[in-house]
């Protein structure tokens, strides 16, 4: 008849919505046990209440998410670090230009606008590669209520039960006593 007191959170269609068992208002997300014997609709923000529930950590799950996150970490660092030596090196070609040019400059004319607006493109191009992408947060999903409102689950369970049984020894023909067939004496 015990559940285990550890629940996973769920959304579901917001067409299916019902009520909050604790405030009553339309919620989409449920909270379930494992083994599906006890599940109930509950507000977003009743999750966060320290008094209602606390989250259990998966401690595989947040490895598995900073290691994530280092990878990326070091590909951006990797990035700046490959975009810096290209402009290194484009500065290193731009002044050899420079000294040809100036050589040069004598006879022919040289368009320096045109060649300031292309590094200016790439300039643009390479800052809109190397922002990271956002990691959202994510929240916990498995909860463990407390013992108040674990203790009102699996009283709601016991009656439901206790009354479905009731139920059915309605429906048994022998459940009532029957009419005495001897005449009083």
């Amino acid at each position: 008849m015990a559940f285990p007191n550890l629940y996973t959170h769920r959304k579901v269609a917001e067409t299916k919505a019902r009520s909050c068992d604790i405030c009553f208002k339309l919620s989409s997300s449920v909270l379930i046990t494992p083994d599906n014997k006890d599940w109930f609709y509950v507000c977003p923000a009743h999750l966060k209440d320290p008094l209602f529930c606390t989250p259990k950590i998966d401690q595989a799950a947040i490895e598995a998410r900073k290691k994530l996150e280092l990878e990326a970490e070091i590909e951006r660092v990797k990035k700046e670090y490959e975009e810096k030596q290209r402009k290194k090196k484009e500065k290193q070609e731009e002044g050899e230009k420079k000294e040809d040019a100036a050589e040069d400059k004598k006879d022919k004319d040289n368009k320096p606008g045109e060649d300031s607006q292309k590094t200016l493109d790439k300039k643009e191009a390479g800052k809109d590669d190397a922002t990271p992408s956002p990691v959202e947060e994510e929240e916990p999903r498995v909860f463990e209520l407390k013992n108040i409102f674990y203790q009102q689950r699996i009283n709601k369970k016991r009656q439901a039960e206790i009354a479905r049984r009731n139920r059915e020894r309605m429906q048994d023909p022998t459940f009532f006593p029957s009419v005495p067939k001897n005449l009083p004496s």
